[in-house]
C-alpha cells in the first residue's frame, strides 16, 4: 500500500513541476491574427478617429459578446407599398414588405437598404424590445442601395462604426437581421472577398464594391448589420446570389466606410453629394498591362477625359493608369468607385497614376455632375425632376465655341412637362423669362420663386436662330 501511495505522490509532483516549468520557462505566446492597419472607427456623427487595436485568437471562437452588443440596435422594418415590381430578392413589392435596419445614432437615425423601403407609403419600425414607431424617410441613394430613415425617440441603442478598409479575407464576421420575420437572427461566416461587383444596381452612378461573406443571409436580412467580432458595424447586408431564391453561400454587404459618407449626406443635404472625377475608364486586362509594360494586371485605365472636369484641370490624360486614391490602392474598378464615392464636390484628392511607366501623384479637385464644385441640394433635384430634365453648366470650350453663357440640357424625361414642349437634349438655355442665366443654381432659384408660365430662351449648337419653350409651373 505504501508503495502505491509513493508512486501516486511522485506522479503528482512530477506533473506540478512540469506545469511550472512550462509556464515560467517557456510561457505560451499571444497569437495576433490582425491587424497591421489602424482600425479607424467612429459613431454616426463624428469625424474618423484612428485607433490601433490587436485581436487575439480564441479557441473555441466565441461570438456571444459581439452578438449581445449588436442585437438591440438591429430593427425590423415593415412597409406598406403602393407600387409594383420586384425587389433584389425577387419578391413582389405590392402590398407589404419587410426587412431589417440598423440604429446608427441614439436619437433615432436608422440605415437600411433602398429596396427595403422603395415605393413605400408607410414605414413601421419594431425594436428588439418590441417598441414600435412610425418612421420618417430622410433620403435614399439607389446608386448604393442605401436609405436613411428616422424614428422620433431618444436614448436608443446604436452601433459603433468600424473600419471596412481593415477587413481581411478570411476574417470572422456576424450577420444580424430578421430573415423570414425571424427577429434578431445571428449567423456567422468569414469574409470571402472584398471589392466585389455583382451587377445588380442600376444607373451610371452605381457603386458596387461589396464585402462578400458566407454568413447565412436570407430575405428579410436586407438592411441588417454585418459586424466584426468586436461588435463594430462594418457593412450593411444588401443582397445574395441565388438560383433557388434562398441562401446558397454568397451574401454581399455595402462597406461601412461608404455607408458613413452616404448617410451623412442624406441627413445633411437630403441627397448624396457625389464627387465626379471626370474620366471614362476601363478595367485593366492582361493584354493592356503587357502593352503598357506594367508589372501587374492592376489599376484602372483612362480612355477619355471630360473637358473642364477635375481630371482635365489636374492634367490627367488618356493612357494614364489610376492605381491609388489618397494612399489606398485601387487594383480594380469597383475599388476605385468605392474610394471616389467617399468624397464630395470640392474635395481635393491625391490620385496615384502610372504614366509612361513612371509612378506619380496628381491632386484633383472633384466636381459635380454640373461640372462645378457646388454642393447639390434636394431642392434642386426635386424641382428639375418635377419638370423633367437634367442640366449642367457650359464648359469653357463650349462657352468659347458658342460665344454665349448658359446652362445645357443633358437629358429629358419621358412624359414630363419639358418633353411636351418638344425641347431636345443639347438645348442651351440662355434666358428664363428674359433674364440671363449662366448657372444651374440661378435657374433653380428663379423656378422656386416663380409661378404660372415659364419661358425658356436659348440656342442649339449647329442651328441658327433662337428657340423658345414655354410650360406651366403649376
Amino acid at each position: 500500500m505504501k508503495q502505491y501511495l509513493l508512486i501516486a505522490i511522485s506522479s503528482l509532483l512530477s506533473a506540478v513541476l512540469a506545469i511550472l516549468a512550462y509556464r515560467y520557462i517557456d510561457p505560451p505566446k499571444e497569437v495576433i491574427i490582425r491587424e497591421t492597419v489602424a482600425a479607424r472607427y467612429t459613431n454616426f456623427d463624428q469625424m474618423d478617429v484612428s485607433k490601433q487595436r490587436l485581436f487575439l485568437s480564441a479557441s473555441p471562437t466565441d461570438f456571444s459578446s459581439a452578438a449581445e452588443a449588436v442585437i438591440p440596435a438591429v430593427v425590423n422594418i415593415k412597409t406598406i407599398q403602393g407600387g409594383g415590381g420586384f425587389d433584389l430578392w425577387g419578391s413582389a413589392s405590392v402590398g407589404s414588405a419587410s426587412g431589417s435596419g440598423v440604429i446608427i445614432s441614439d436619437d433615432g437615425y436608422i440605415v437600411t437598404n433602398n429596396h427595403v423601403i422603395e415605393d413605400s407609403d408607410e414605414i413601421e419600425v419594431t425594436l428588439n424590445d418590441k417598441r414600435e414607431y412610425r418612421a420618417e424617410l430622410i433620403g435614399t441613394d439607389p446608386s448604393t442601395d442605401l436609405a436613411l430613415i428616422k424614428v422620433n425617440a431618444k436614448d436608443l441603442p446604436s452601433l459603433e462604426f468600424g473600419n471596412s478598409d481593415s477587413l481581411r479575407v478570411g476574417e470572422w464576421v456576424l450577420a444580424i437581421g430578421n430573415p423570414f420575420n425571424l427577429e434578431s437572427t445571428v449567423t456567422s461566416g468569414i469574409v470571402s472577398a472584398k471589392g466585389r461587383s455583382i451587377d445588380i444596381l442600376e444607373g451610371q452612378d452605381r457603386i458596387e464594391s461589396f464585402i462578400q461573406t458566407d454568413a447565412a443571409v436570407n430575405p428579410g436580412n436586407s438592411g441588417g448589420a454585418l459586424v466584426n467580432t468586436n461588435g463594430e458595424l462594418i457593412g450593411i447586408n444588401t443582397a445574395i446570389i441565388t438560383r433557388s431564391g434562398r441562401y446558397e453561400g454568397y451574401s454581399f454587404a455595402v462597406p461601412i466606410n461608404l455607408v458613413r459618407k452616404v448617410v451623412r449626406d442624406l441627413r445633411d443635404y437630403g441627397v448624396v453629394q457625389r464627387g465626379i472625377l471626370g474620366v471614362f475608364i476601363d478595367e485593366m486586362t492582361n493584354e493592356m498591362a503587357k502593352r503598357l509594360n506594367l508589372d501587374a494586371v492592376e489599376g484602372v485605365y483612362i480612355n477619355r477625359v471630360t473637358p473642364d472636369s477635375g481630371a482635365d484641370d489636374a492634367g490627367l490624360t488618356k493612357g494614364d493608369v489610376i492605381i491609388g486614391i489618397n494612399g489606398v490602392k485601387t487594383k480594380t474598378l469597383p475599388e476605385m468607385q468605392e474610394q471616389l464615392g467617399r468624397y464630395r464636390p470640392g474635395n481635393a484628392i491625391k490620385i496615384e497614376i502610372i504614366r509612361d511607366g513612371n509612378r506619380q501623384d496628381v491632386e484633383v479637385i472633384l466636381k459635380n455632375k454640373s461640372n462645378s464644385t457646388a454642393l447639390v441640394t434636394a431642392k434642386n433635384e426635386d424641382i428639375l425632376l418635377d419638370l423633367g430634365f437634367e442640366l449642367r453648366e457650359l464648359t469653357r470650350e463650349e462657352q468659347r465655341r458658342l460665344d454665349v453663357d448658359g446652362v445645357k440640357v443633358i437629358s429629358i424625361y419621358r412624359g414630363s412637362r419639358v418633353e411636351r414642349t418638344n425641347m431636345d437634349p443639347g438645348f442651351v438655355i440662355t434666358k428664363i423669362d428674359n433674364r440671363p442665366v449662366d448657372e444651374v443654381e440661378d435657374l433653380v432659384n428663379y423656378l422656386e420663386r416663380a409661378s404660372g408660365k415659364i419661358m425658356l430662351e436659348g440656342i442649339y449648337e449647329g442651328y441658327s436662330g433662337e428657340y423658345y419653350y414655354a410650360f406651366p409651373l403649376d
